[in-house]
């Protein structure tokens, strides 16, 4: 498909090694990473220069998960998202300033389909930071966000049956994101119920965290229409994309494709990719007193 990233093709190869993939093509730009191995999970960590953090403001995590489901090339889930952060990094590595972002390429997020987020690779990096005593970053999840123009935000973690001070810190971090997307596409975005990603994994340990991801029009329109129709499909949606045959039959198409052999390069829009690398940029730029 014309104007998807050079490269990208090899990347949705069947043999491709996707980690090696990454820390190649940053290691190529001159940026550096660390491999964290976490049980079973790789996860891949950004190095960026200590003068582009200062104690004064929120870190801002960025996970994105670079494993794929068997059998499927994963072209909008999750290397869509996998290249626009890269090339983001290659951004950030010239950022003028301060632009406090932690990158993490993570692992296994595909392990929790099947309904255990503690499966999830982001479950047990989020464990590591819980133990760290890092609580209080604003972490964002990027999935699936190569096919569409309209920017979703997750309404994961709204109805939160935790403490006050969680509550606190998510709708803080909720709130800002809406902010961010409003100021990145002010006509072409939505809260929506996400089927959960490396969001969860931060959720399930007490850490605030969001997912972004981007959907066609008219398949956000009619997903709307379906939620005001069916207050039950809200909650089926949050749970896992693949629930049951009836609620899938239900949820946007794009979400349809993922895990399967239509997840092609051909099923991909570019419009998405400048989309996302406006809406990275103003991430970089924010910055929210500690």
């Amino acid at each position: 498909m014309d104007m998807l990233p050079a490269l990208f093709s090899a990347f949705i190869a069947p043999d491709c090694d996707r980690r090696q993939f990454i820390i190649d093509f940053l290691a190529a730009q001159g940026i550096k990473t660390s491999v964290i191995h976490l049980a079973a999970s790789r996860h891949i960590f950004v190095h960026f220069p200590a003068s582009a953090y200062s104690p004064l403001f929120r870190l801002k995590t960025v996970v994105v998960h670079y494993d794929r489901a068997e059998g499927s090339p994963g072209a909008n889930d999750n290397s869509a998202a996998i290249f626009q952060v890269m090339d983001w990094a290659v951004r950030l590595r010239n950022f003028p300033g301060v632009h406090n972002v932690r990158i993490f390429f993570t692992d296994g997020e595909e392990l929790g389909s099947s309904g255990s987020v503690k499966a999830q690779g982001a479950f047990g990096l989020a464990s590591g930071f819980k133990a760290l005593g890092i609580i209080n970053d604003d972490v964002y999840a990027f999935d699936s966000c190569g096919r569409g123009t309209v920017l979703v935000l997750s309404s994961a973690g709204v109805k939160n049956s935790g403490s006050a001070v969680f509550k606190s810190r998510f709708d803080g971090l909720y709130r800002r994101t809406g902010e961010l997307l409003r100021a990145a596409s002010p006509e072409n975005w939505l809260t929506l119920p996400v089927p959960y990603s490396d969001n969860a994994g931060f959720l399930a340990c007490g850490i605030p965290a969001v997912a972004i991801t981007v959907l066609p029009s008219g398949e956000a329109t009619q997903y709307l229409r379906e939620l005001r129709e069916d207050k039950v499909l809200e909650t089926a949606a949050l749970k896992n994309a693949g629930a049951s045959p009836e609620i899938k039959s239900r949820l946007p198409e794009t979400w349809r494709l993922i895990h399967s052999p239509a997840d092609c390069q051909e099923s991909l829009s570019p419009e998405s990719f400048p989309l996302m690398a406006r809406l990275l940029d103003l991430l970089a730029k924010t910055k929210v007193m500690v």
